[in-house]
């Protein structure tokens, strides 16, 4: 492609509340509107994206850069893992000793190489406000909070918020995901949004929620590739084509 694409971050105040599957699910959408992604895991330390999707890595984030420092780069490409025709990983190091290694300054290096060799740059991110993932947050055109109906996260993120505010960032949305905890509702959609002093922008239901997510992970698939999902999942669906259109359509705009 010759055209810039879109980069977005998928981001959280707290581990635990479905980064990496709503990672997964958004490529699968994109995927569906025949759009080229990249899948960049940027967990550095413990990511499971190529986990996930039973991939063989070669190289990762760690040898990109390494050999870029070394005059050893010659292609991007020579350090993407294939999962289909549409979806790539770049993914986190294996060896966390290599992970400490990858300084801040080289993030908009990855970032830069990999908008202007797909349509959507999808970066999964640790809930840790470290150089890294400012970093990130600092160049991706979009980003997507995950939350939860849990009293913790929703507190998190009301301060996350609050520095998101003061810092004049106003290219996020949020998204509550009922599916992740579907049996705890302490709060109502209107206490959440007091809670977090803003708007949910979309929400996964509870209905989302799937027992045999286990069996799918370790299967490598993607849920949002089955044919039986809009059938199974329709609202959920139709909520998530909604996000990864504004996202698609607001990145293009800005």
């Amino acid at each position: 492609m010759n055209s810039k694409g879109i980069a977005i971050c998928i981001t959280s105040a707290k581990g635990g509340v479905g980064k990496t599957i709503t990672t997964l699910n958004l490529a699968g959408l994109y995927e569906t509107l025949e759009k080229k992604v990249l899948i960049i895991d940027f967990d550095l330390a413990s990511g499971g994206i190529a986990t996930s999707l039973n991939v063989n890595v070669n190289k990762s984030i760690y040898n990109f850069i390494d050999d870029y420092n070394n005059n050893r780069y010659k292609d991007f490409k020579d350090y993407i893992t294939k999962y289909d025709n549409y979806i790539d990983v770049l993914a986190s190091p294996k060896d966390p000793r290599q992970a400490n290694k990858i300084d801040a300054k080289y993030v908009e290096l990855v970032i830069d190489k990999a908008v202007y060799n797909y349509d959507i740059v999808l970066i999964d991110t640790s809930h840790i406000l470290n150089d890294i993932n400012i970093s990130v947050m600092d160049l991706v055109d979009k980003l997507i909070f995950l939350v939860t109906n849990d009293p913790l996260d929703l507190k998190n993120m009301r301060s996350i918020l609050t520095i998101l505010k003061d810092i004049n960032y106003n290219n996020y949305k949020i998204v509550l995901n009922e599916s992740i905890y579907p049996f705890r509702k302490y709060f109502s959609l209107y206490d959440i949004k007091n809670i977090i002093n803003s708007n949910v922008d979309y929400v996964i239901s509870k209905d989302f929620y799937i027992k045999n997510i286990d069996s799918i992970i370790m299967d490598g698939k993607i849920i949002t590739l089955d044919d039986k999902m809009p059938i199974l999942f329709s609202r959920d669906y139709t909520s998530l084509m909604q996000l990864i259109s504004d996202m698609y359509n607001e990145g293009v705009e800005a």
